[in-house]
């Protein structure tokens, strides 16, 4: 059935469903994949791959709203097919979410860097994978605080041996927008910046948003790894 292209179609809208690519060099797994996204309301798989290269294609031939990608794939990696789909301004719609087998993995500060939207461990509940597509479909980035705690932890780890390399904050941001940047950062919802700062929600996505406009964020999770990088965030303290 076809429908008016909504961009982001809310599960069992009268809109076409979100077209959801499935990227993973094993069989069985995108086969159960498949069968968990197809039995979900408001989501269809219009295409399989086993290498970053097949994603790549599928992706541009099936116009697909979200990519499920692996990070380990033979020729073309899953970090290197996301750089090339999120530096292609035709898949400007096209979210990625990274699925690894380790919920923090150490390719995974590189690969939102690399313009993913999020990720998810493959041990993950079918209920959970849903979700996520829904929410990275959304524009929502799929970084929960303990996921964030734990990259952010992770990245330092891999890199506490380097010298400290911070860009330059662009110009413009607010003190608000700085200081909601900073607690995106640190892990926090929306809800709960809103709680701890007496703000309503509708105002923390407000302020979160123009700071990600400024700062040439594509979601929350490119504003986490930003808001790192030039220094906005500081580093969590060793207790």
């Amino acid at each position: 059935m076809t429908g008016s292209a909504s961009p982001s179609p809310s599960p069992g809208a009268a809109s076409r469903p979100t077209r959801v690519v499935i990227a993973d060099d094993q069989d069985l797994v995108r086969a159960g994949l498949r069968l968990m996204i197809e039995r979900a309301p408001g989501l269809t798989v219009v295409g399989e791959a086993a290498t970053g290269h097949e994603a790549i294609r599928v992706v541009r031939q099936s116009r697909a709203d979200v990519v499920l990608m692996d990070i380990r794939m033979p020729g073309l990696d899953g970090l290197a097919a996301t750089r090339r789909i999120a530096a292609d301004d035709s898949l400007g719609g096209v979210k990625v979410l990274i699925l690894t087998t380790f919920e923090v993995d150490d390719y995974v500060f590189e690969a939102l860097r690399s313009g993913a939207s999020g990720f998810l461990g493959k041990g993950a509940r079918p209920d959970a994978l849903i979700d996520a597509i829904r929410t990275v479909a959304r524009g929502d980035a799929l970084l929960s605080p303990a996921a964030t705690r734990s990259l952010i932890g992770r990245y330092l780890k891999l890199h506490d041996s380097e010298p400290a390399r911070t860009s330059p904050l662009p110009a413009g941001l607010t003190d608000r927008e700085r200081q909601l940047t900073a607690l995106v950062a640190d892990g926090m919802s929306n809800a709960e910046i809103a709680w701890q700062l007496n703000l309503s929600p509708l105002t923390v996505k407000t302020h979160v948003n123009h700071a990600m406009t400024k700062l040439g964020a594509r979601d929350r999770a490119q504003l986490v790894v930003l808001a790192y990088q030039t220094g906005l965030a500081r580093l969590p303290r060793a207790r």
